[in-house]
């Protein structure tokens, strides 16, 4: 049996630490993180290859924290090795005492790990819980393709594993046979509520990981031996997972009891922990042992990630005779989903790219990269969660990761997709089969309320400035070609939606877009449509309707993104006696909120209004038939223009 005097030195050392940072924050998990101090310890001055003075090594191991509310163990370890936070250009070293620093406003140590403002040490925000062995799995996915040999731990807490999206990452990690990923539950047998269900006790959990495939090795959590060897064993095929029996509040007694839980200890309580903490020194044979240096790291070689300048698109000719849409093409006529198949397979060339698909890239016409780039392609399957937040993984190595399904099946994962904002993951979404026009399939397959949820992203700021998540909605398939080249292009996160149904052409393949986010298709004078996606072609229906029938002059415009340059839309409003009618084929909270909210504080007194999904649809044989049912035809849309340039003339 090895001597590891020296880890229990530092274990005593950092859960003194752990238990003072959480008291001085007023909030935290010391007894959650007391839970997961031997294992942390083990990793972090054992196992890992790293350099705590270098996070940015890319051929390092990593570590996972999906049970972020216990970061307080992490922090005290990293500050006491001398981490390194910041940027690359900026770095700075930690010292013991900053870990005391948890939770203010102006430190690096968040109440939740957060690599976006500056703690490299972690790849993705983690704290909404279940998430965190699927980014594992993404970081696992791109060192295999840059032929590392990094390990990705994992640890999670017993309680979070009835999540399912836990499931459908080791379901994930068994298939693609990921094996440099080590799954670690800490089962210490109690929740935040109360104690753990039986189906999540040490015993269950081991048969469930076994049933999935995986070689799963049952340990005591706080024994040095045990644990040094499932974290060290060799994975053959089958991924290693270990199942570690710990005791919540290790060493402390009053954190022990099932309603502590994200409590930290009174100021009046530290002396007592203290003490608690010091006869655990005692029985294990280090009271007033020298803080000796226990680390015994190494620094692996960094491996070679792929870089680039701008990905190159081509043109859409090319790119459509390259992906056999010659026909299309030259019929001017073409779904905004299979432009996307298009445009994805013309950039797929560049390395960096990584896609993903939800079990419909049939549909969604990812299926042209996967076939062109089957190395780069990686089949997620019905499991949207695990998708996005693996996607997360992928990014944080250095990968431009793309992730496509029905925009329906997105909104299963906006939990993910919102901890990967927060982590600022440069993760491209493509949700197909948007809005109503999708018909015969009905409800259950339209992405109608993904407007509303990702237009908030969009103006909520990152730390640089830039939108957290920008929103590409194109009408036609040159602006999806060009759209996505310009997606494909930008650092930071983006969803792009499309739709089912071919519709003509509306622009020339030389015309350029940009990110303010609309065109001025028809120049008109009695008043303003603004559509998007496809109600751009429904709303240039109802514009003839409207010179043939009342002889009215409508402007049109296209509006494809957002944030959206509001300030000229109001314009060219106020050029159209002030109305602005804006047509949509979702639920309430897109591009009409948008530009009514900007005319709420505009000076021009323009007045603008909405046509959208205000009930829910049904299926229908042809995207006119749902139409028709809620009331979005080009008949419908010039009735409503019509009725607010006879008000603006009363």
């Amino acid at each position: 049996m090895a001597d590891y005097k020296d880890l229990d030195a530092k274990v005593i050392k950092l859960s003194k630490q752990v238990v003072r940072m959480c008291t001085a924050a007023g909030s935290g998990h010391p007894s959650s993180s007391l839970g997961i101090i031997h294992l942390v310890t083990a990793l972090m001055y054992r196992q890992m290859r790293y350099e705590p003075q270098n996070p940015w090594n890319t051929g390092a191991d990593r570590l996972v924290l999906s049970e972020g509310h216990a970061v307080p163990a992490v922090y005290a370890a990293y500050c006491e090795l001398g981490g390194v936070v910041g940027t690359e250009d900026a770095p700075s070293e930690l010292s013991f005492d900053d870990a005391m620093s948890l939770r203010e406003g102006d430190s690096v140590l968040d109440g939740h790990p957060n690599p976006a403002i500056g703690m490299p040490f972690f790849d993705a925000a983690t704290g909404s819980l279940g998430q965190g062995l699927s980014v594992a799995a993404g970081l696992a996915a791109a060192a295999r393709l840059d032929q590392s040999d990094a390990k990705f731990f994992c640890i999670i807490g017993d309680g979070e594993s009835r999540e399912g999206q836990m499931w459908e990452a080791v379901d994930f990690i068994v298939e693609q046979k990921l094996s440099a990923v080590r799954p670690i539950i800490s089962a210490n047998g109690q929740g935040q509520s109360g104690y753990v269900s039986d189906q999540q006790s040490t015993e269950t959990l081991a048969k469930k990981l076994g049933a999935y495939g995986c070689e799963v090795r049952v340990i005591d959590g706080h024994n040095w031996d045990e644990i040094i060897e499932a974290l060290s064993a060799e994975a053959g095929e089958k991924p290693v997972a270990v199942v570690a029996k710990t005791v919540k509040g290790w060493g402390v007694g009053a954190l022990q009891s099932c309603d502590s839980h994200g409590k930290p200890l009174g100021e009046d309580q530290l002396d007592a922990a203290m003490a608690d903490l010091d006869a655990k020194a005692e029985q294990l044979g280090v009271a007033g042992a020298e803080d000796a240096d226990a680390a015994q790291l190494t620094a692996p070689a960094p491996v070679t990630r792929p870089t680039g300048e701008e990905i190159s698109a081509g043109s859409f000719a090319e790119a459509c005779a390259a992906a056999g849409q010659n026909k299309a093409y030259e019929t001017k006529t073409m779904a905004t989903r299979v432009a996307w198949g298009v445009a994805l397979r013309a950039m797929g060339a560049d390395e960096r790219i990584v896609a993903t698909d939800g079990d419909v890239q049939g549909s969604t016409y990812t299926n042209m990269f996967a076939k062109a780039y089957a190395d780069r392609f990686l089949e997620a399957k019905i499991a949207e969660q695990n998708m996005i937040s693996m996607a997360a993984g992928l990014a944080a190595a250095g990968r431009i990761a793309v992730a496509t399904s029905f925009g329906k099946f997105i909104a299963r994962a906006y939990d993910q997709v919102e901890m990967a904002a927060v982590s600022h993951a440069n993760v491209k979404m493509m949700g197909s089969h948007t809005g109503v026009s999708l018909g015969a399939d009905g409800p259950s397959q339209m992405g109608l309320c993904d407007l509303a949820f990702f237009r908030s992203f969009a103006h909520t700021k990152r730390v640089d400035g830039q939108p957290m998540i920008r929103v590409l909605a194109p009408s036609d398939a040159v602006s999806t070609f060009k759209l996505t080249h310009l997606m494909l292009n930008l650092d930071g996160m983006c969803y792009m939606r499309t739709q089912r149904p071919g519709v003509p052409f509306l622009y020339e393949d030389d015309e350029d877009f940009s990110l303010d986010g609309f065109k001025h298709l028809i120049d008109g004078e009695d008043i303003c449509i603004v559509a998007s996606g496809y109600m751009v072609h429904e709303a240039k229906k109802a514009c003839q309707v409207l010179e043939e029938k009342a002889g009215l002059s409508a402007s049109l415009v296209d509006a494809y993104a957002l944030p959206l340059a509001t300030d000229e839309i109001l314009r060219i409003g106020d050029d159209c006696r002030g109305q602005i009618l804006v047509v949509e084929d979702n639920y309430a909270g897109g591009f009409a909120d948008e530009i009514a909210a900007a005319a709420a504080t505009s000076d021009l007194g323009v007045m603008a209004e909405s046509m959208c999904v205000e009930h829910t649809p049904k299926s229908g044989k042809t995207p006119e038939e749902i139409l028709t049912m809620v009331n979005l035809t080009a008949d419908d849309i010039a009735t409503k223009a019509q009725s607010m340039f006879d008000r603006s003339e009363g």
